[in-house]
């Protein structure tokens, strides 16, 4: 008899558990989504603002933000915030207290483009992006009109000059000659003009320009020069001032 009571014991405790798991898994499931936790991957919010990811939050979800969680499409608020042009992904997610999470990504811009037309930015993907109320980006400007998928080499170029840090900080444009894969940059110490051609051996160039700033600024002579052209093998041929 002390057996089947013991059995009963046991599918009694295990029968009040699944019900109040369900029982929580239903109160929890009809939370309100009372409020929006915003965190930017990559650093500070630079180019877009946690007021504005919260706006857009807003507008897909309605002009009431408190849903129930199992009205939420999480997939459709992410597609939703990384339409936004300064937004290269986005993850949304639910917290246990009922509110939202959202992960944003912001695209990386490594190009600003400046003509008589209009003013953006290149992400490093060769992808279009606006100029941002918030923050000007420290990036090469280019006065070419480029467009995207057609910007292959220049995307290459200001990539390279992006990720290392003497010609992130010394290179302060890139002009490209006629559409054509002939390229020359404008320094930002010295003010001259580089005749860098194409982006064959593109690591070995830079190299050799490298090499000649050690030694125009260890002699200070380098303000005496008005062009530096990196196109010939294994030389730095110079215009002088």
């Amino acid at each position: 008899m002390k057996k089947y009571i013991i059995h009963i014991k046991i599918l009694l405790l295990i029968i009040l558990v699944v019900s109040l798991y369900g029982f929580a898994s239903h109160r929890n499931s009809m939370k309100k989504t009372n409020d929006f936790d915003v965190f930017f991957e990559n650093g500070n919010n630079l180019f877009i603002s946690y007021e504005t990811v919260n706006k857009l939050l807003i507008q897909k979800l309605g002009a009431d933000k408190n849903q129930s969680k199992e009205n939420l499409n999480l997939n459709n608020l992410e597609n939703f915030i990384q339409g936004n042009k300064m937004i290269e992904n986005t993850e949304v997610f639910l917290r246990i207290n009922g509110d939202l999470g959202v992960i944003i990504k912001q695209r990386t811009p490594i190009l600003r483009i400046a003509n008589n037309k209009n003013s953006y930015y290149f992400d490093k993907l060769g992808e279009k992006m606006p100029l941002s109320d918030n923050y000007s980006a420290r990036v090469p400007v280019g006065s070419s009109e480029i467009e995207e998928g057609n910007c292959k080499d220049m995307i290459c170029l200001a990539n390279y000059i992006k990720n290392d840090d003497f010609l992130r900080k010394q290179i302060i444009g890139i002009s490209q000659k006629d559409s054509t894969n002939q390229f020359k940059l404008k320094t930002r110490i010295g003010d001259q003009i580089i005749q860098f051609g194409n982006l064959n051996n593109m690591q070995g160039k830079f190299n050799k320009l490298k090499v000649f700033y050690q030694k125009v600024i260890a002699d200070s002579t380098l303000n005496n020069y008005k062009t530096i052209d990196l196109k010939y093998k294994d030389q730095v041929v110079c215009t002088k001032k």
